[in-house]
């Protein structure tokens, strides 16, 4: 049934403002009724001189109100902003008000209205408005979340918690209480909600029967948070959060705003704080150039270098509609401040002419390259392309930045380039074979490369894969039980890449360190749990969403590793270290390279396959027999065989921690 309050916030705004000038109206009068009381202590019939003063009031209370901008606000929304606002104006109109009927003073009107009549209407003004918020907003929550409204709890009772009730109060969500680890709020009320214990977490999920759990701890540690999401996860509840603190200052939480859990709170690995001297050193006020810019990491090594102010970024990317996106992002924040010229260029690496056309038009002072066929299944089934693209891409680059007199070239790696099992892991350890034979011959130009693992977020991260298969219902695919990988965020990979290059000295590779190992399966059951869903255990079993293994895909390792060699060295990171890896000299690779040229040329899958496993003795293909020779040139040490037919991963064999290895009982 359509209310009065219903009907009042289906008026117009310009009618709004009306009703609430009317009132304001009726306020200045009642104050001044109120305020002969208070001086004669009777009730005074307003006869004349009455009206007077009640016509001044008026006049002057308000213009200065409609200036202070009350009647702009929005009465369901009135808080601590709401009541400055009304106090400033009443301070205003007090003075004012009080210089006329008390100091000129206006015969018969008492000097002591003058002083009593604009604290009274600060006092009716300012509840007027609470009173209308909490009139309207209850019934603006009834018509938007209707009676039945999904009871939920926050957990954090500071500042952003109490921001996120507000925004809620107009949601089909009601808040039935907070949870805090603050002791001194527990058994307390906030925003007309108890405060509880994480202790009672159970049985308020039970009591309320909740689904969804909102989490607005935006300064928690990534520690306390991780530990947090530890006690929710049995509760088969969904978990949500709020932005974080620097989103937080730009204003009052949105409803939009609260998103899925972000996966670093999956994860709970703390970020280093990055090292600005190391992150500015080879871009401020210099010609930067990004190859593969459209990309995962291209992209957000772009958006870090232009918070360093470089003279120019240049953008290399052969995908228009991937160059199109990430250069109108650049254009917006340069418009915000970060001044520097951004110039998008269409072109491969592996276009010698483009390239050189480039890097002479503009003679880049460093190079950061990224442009790389990554998906290990496809550059699987398209092993030319994958060498032509990651090895001869990489040369091309090299040579020609060298030759324009380039400063630093970082190159950027991938784990899956130690004891590869697949082709793209192989063109990139080959790539920085390349490099690290280049670098040997020149003294101009420093060349580096780092290493790192999964990326969150990027294309081809099982994260996107595993929330669209939850909310799709499932199942979620899985490889193996066993596969682990590490991961980074994608902006903390960037600022290390920058770093690291940073630090070079010429042919140095870097290996990030990217944490402990993450099991897959308990990554993905740890995202159902977090949904608010239950894991189906067994066929026919109970539970919401099924786990499904599907076995490994072309070229698929069970685990990634980041060292090949023994005894990485410290580095003056603390997640950035340096491997010791070998490489052939450049007069013996440059022969070969020609060889796999021409085999990449006639697509000769065969001679590629061949000429990958000579130039890389660390490649082994899944499932392929175990070549010794080459595992004991690979590891630097002798390996006595007690069966030398033995069909081994030779990933396995070489990160066993014993320096003398059998085949036997592996």
């Amino acid at each position: 049934m359509r209310t009065v309050s219903h009907s009042v916030l289906a008026l117009p705004r310009s009618a709004k403002r009306a009703v609430a000038i009317a009132c304001d109206i009726v306020l200045c009068a009642l104050a001044v009724w109120i305020a002969y009381y208070l001086r004669l202590d009777e009730w005074v019939p307003f006869k004349g001189i009455e009206w007077v003063a009640v016509a001044v009031s008026v006049t002057l209370a308000i213009p200065v109100f409609i200036v202070s901008g009350l009647y702009r606000a929005i009465f369901r929304y009135s808080g601590a902003a709401a009541l400055v606002s009304i106090t400033q104006a009443a301070v205003v109109y007090g003075v004012m008000y009080a210089t006329i009927v008390t100091l000129v003073q206006i015969e018969g009107i008492p000097r002591t209205v003058g002083i009593i009549q604009p604290v009274l209407l600060f006092l009716l003004v300012a509840a007027s408005r609470v009173l209308a918020g909490w009139w309207l907003g209850g019934a603006y929550a009834q018509l938007v979340g209707g009676p039945d409204r999904k009871p939920v709890m926050i957990y954090g009772a500071g500042s952003a918690g109490r921001q996120l009730f507000k925004a809620l109060a107009t949601t089909d969500m009601h808040v039935v209480g907070f949870v805090d680890d603050d002791e001194r709020l527990h058994g307390g009320v906030m925003m007309g909600v108890p405060v509880h214990p994480p202790s009672r977490l159970e049985e308020l999920v039970w009591r309320h029967s909740l689904t969804d759990i909102l989490l607005a701890v935006p300064s928690a540690s990534r520690k306390r948070r991780n530990e947090i999401l530890e006690l929710i996860r049995p509760l088969s509840v969904a978990v949500r959060t709020v932005p974080g603190l620097t989103d937080l200052a730009k204003g009052l939480i949105q409803t939009s705003e609260i998103r899925e859990l972000d996966i670093e709170d999956l994860l709970g690995r703390e970020p280093v704080a990055p090292n600005a001297e190391l992150l500015r050193k080879n871009i401020r006020d210099k010609v930067v150039l990004v190859t593969g810019a459209g990309g995962s990491i291209g992209s957000e090594l772009c958006r870090q270098i232009l918070q360093q102010q470089p003279k120019a970024l240049l953008l290399v990317e052969m995908s228009e509609a991937a160059l199109y996106s990430i250069h109108n992002e650049l254009e917006l924040l340069c418009m915000e401040g970060a001044g520097c010229r951004i110039v998008p260029l269409l072109a491969s690496v592996c276009d010698p002419e483009r390239m050189r056309e480039i890097m002479g038009a503009w003679k880049p002072d460093t190079i950061y390259h990224a442009a790389a066929y990554k998906h290990v299944p496809l550059v699987e089934h398209n092993p030319a392309e994958g060498v032509r693209n990651n090895v001869f891409g990489t040369l091309v680059l090299a040579q020609i930045g060298l030759e324009s007199g380039v400063s630093h070239f970082v190159f950027v790696s991938t784990d899956k380039a130690v004891r590869p099992t697949n082709i793209m892991g192989t063109t990139k350890r080959l790539a920085e074979q390349v490099l690290q034979a280049i670098a040997a011959t020149s003294n101009t130009t420093h060349f580096s490369m780092v290493r790192f693992g999964n990326v969150l977020g990027s294309s081809g991260s099982v994260v996107p894969l595993f929330r669209r298969q939850i909310r799709n219902g499932g199942p979620v695919t899985i490889t193996d039980a066993e596969m682990t990988r590490y991961f980074m965020t994608i902006p903390e990979a960037a600022q290390l890449v920058i770093q690291a290059g940073a630090m070079a000295s010429g042919g140095d590779v870097f290996v990030l360190d990217m944490g402990k190992p993450v099991k897959i399966v308990d990554l993905a059951r740890r995202m159902i749990e977090l949904s608010g869903l239950k894991v189906i255990d067994k066929p026919g079993g109970e539970g919401d969403i099924e786990l499904a293994f599907v076995g490994l895909r072309p070229g698929e390792k069970l685990y990634e590793e980041l060292l090949i060699g023994d005894n990485p060295q410290e580095t003056g990171h603390s997640r950035i270290m340096k491997a010791n890896e070998h490489f052939i000299a450049w007069e013996i690779l440059q022969v070969r390279l020609e060889e796999l040229r021409r085999a990449v040329a006639r697509a000769d899958v065969g001679s590629i396959s061949q000429l990958l496993r000579e130039l890389v003795p660390e490649y082994k293909p899944k499932d392929a027999p175990v070549d010794w020779v080459q595992l004991e040139r690979a590891n630097g040490c002798a390996l006595e065989l007690l069966d030398e037919d033995a069909n081994v991963d030779l990933a396995v064999v070489a990160s066993l921690p014993v320096r003398r290895r059998t085949a036997k009982g592996l």
